[in-house]
């Protein structure tokens, strides 16, 4: 062992130290104790990882985040799992994919989308998996959402088509899943790409396949709030190879090459192609065949990431079961709180559980009885996301109506259930619902 690994070894035993000194858990004082909807749970692996990596010197993307780009698509069976610095930078990726001049090549949908092109999604969601739609001046098409699964209802999707419908961009919201069956029915008949938002359902299932297996491409989010995190941190599946190149060129500035980062030459024709209006032989590195980003993550953020990555399925079990608890708990309130609904076909990998009041609760005043014993809570998102102010005035078209859209809005609410919480604290969230009736 040379001097440099001794030292390594040295650093990373008193890593595990500190960490199991500096963050060891405290001990839960019910109603004092702040109960936070999510966050993140790690242990001394995550740390140990990152510093690692940190002593490597990796300043951008490198070994990490190759073996966590291969664990990712392995995990869901997909041919392709590209690292991004965001889940918003992930549903970017995923639209600008679609408007990309090469989409027209691309198999199995309508091709490249244009300027005026729709795409239909549900009215409650995530501001920024909306804006990527907008930005790229597409119409969004709202149909409304189902109180109970908080999803688009898939009986109006059929309906919602117009001349200029390309796509559809489902999120699984709350990480219960979106009735598939229907949606990919409706795509394949009706020739339109399916985009499916990943970031609140890591590991949920629809009919035995992972949610994020059934659409062209799909996004994850990899922030502390969600399943798994690297802090800041997303990424892009994608189940049709056609997208394979287009993605990775939009994340990395645009360019045709597709070298690894120190890498050179990979297609042996790099003085040696006629690109654009370029001189012939233009070094391909330097050669940019779509409007692109720079959205990658670092190898510090995936080296966090394959630590958390191992942990995911008790993560996602601890989820399932701080979700079964509050819901047989608070069976007996069905009178007056409607409980979520999942449809048989599904297995969730829930990222909260939510909750609607029936006429004649008041929602805030539940939620101030609950934030007062230090039990947080949050809104479903945006609510009705054309209520908010910077929506006011986008160009969209709505199908039919939006009233269970804004029934969310006024009267629905959600509970954290990610695995920092335990039996004690679920107790104790159930014991103060009960208390406020």
């Amino acid at each position: 062992m040379n001097r440099a690994e001794e030292l390594r070894g040295k650093i990373l035993e008193l890593t595990a130290e500190y960490v199991k000194a500096a963050h060891a858990p405290k001990a839960f004082v019910p109603g004092q104790s702040k109960l936070t909807y999510a966050g993140r749970v790690f242990d001394e692996a995550e740390v140990i990882n990152l510093v690692s990596s940190s002593l490597d010197f990796w300043l951008t993307a490198g070994p990490c985040a190759g073996e966590f780009e291969n664990r990712m698509a392995g995990f869901f069976g997909a041919p392709d799992f590209f690292l991004v610095n965001s889940g918003s930078s992930a549903n970017l990726l995923m639209v600008a994919a679609l408007c990309a001049e090469s989409a027209d090549k691309v198999p199995g949908g309508p091709g490249r989308m244009l300027p005026g092109d729709e795409i239909i999604t549900p009215a409650v969601t995530f501001p920024t998996t909306l804006t990527p739609i907008v930005h790229n001046r597409l119409v969004p098409v709202f149909v409304d959402c189902e109180v109970g699964t908080y999803n688009m209802d898939p009986a109006l999707v059929e309906g919602a088509i117009g001349p200029r419908t390309r796509a559809i961009l489902a999120p699984h919201t709350l990480g219960n899943p979106c009735d598939m069956a229907v949606l990919t029915d409706i795509a394949k008949r009706r020739n339109l790409w399916l985009l499916e938002d990943c970031c609140d359902a890591l590991g949920a299932t629809f009919d035995g396949r992972p949610v994020g297996a059934f659409g062209a491409l799909a996004s994850l989010s990899f922030y502390p709030a969600h399943h798994i995190t690297m802090g800041e941190g997303g990424g892009v599946l994608v189940n049709n190879r056609g997208f394979k190149k287009i993605v990775l060129s939009l994340r990395d500035w645009g360019r045709d090459c597709w070298c690894d980062p120190g890498r050179n030459d990979t297609c042996g024709k790099r003085f040696d192609r006629q690109m654009g209006e370029l001189p012939f032989g233009y070094d391909h590195k330097y050669v940019y065949s779509n409007l692109g980003y720079n959205l990658k993550a670092t190898d510090l953020q995936a080296a966090i990431g394959l630590a958390q990555f191992e942990k995911l399925p008790r993560f996602i079990e601890a989820r399932r079961k701080n979700f079964g608890r509050l819901f047989e708990g608070l069976k007996s309130l069905e009178d007056r709180l409607e409980l979520p609904r999942i449809d048989p076909r599904a297995n969730p990998s829930p990222f909260g559980f939510p909750i609607t009041v029936r006429k004649g609760i008041d929602r805030r005043a539940l939620i101030d009885h609950l934030e007062n014993a230090k039990i947080e809570t949050r809104l479903v998102f945006g609510g009705n996301i054309l209520r908010q102010p910077g929506f006011l005035n986008i160009e969209h078209r709505v199908h039919g109506d939006l009233k269970a859209s804004d029934r969310i809005m006024r009267d629905t609410f959600f509970l954290g259930v990610y695995p920092g919480l335990g039996d004690e604290q679920i107790d104790f969230m159930l014991e103060r619902i009960n208390a406020f009736f």
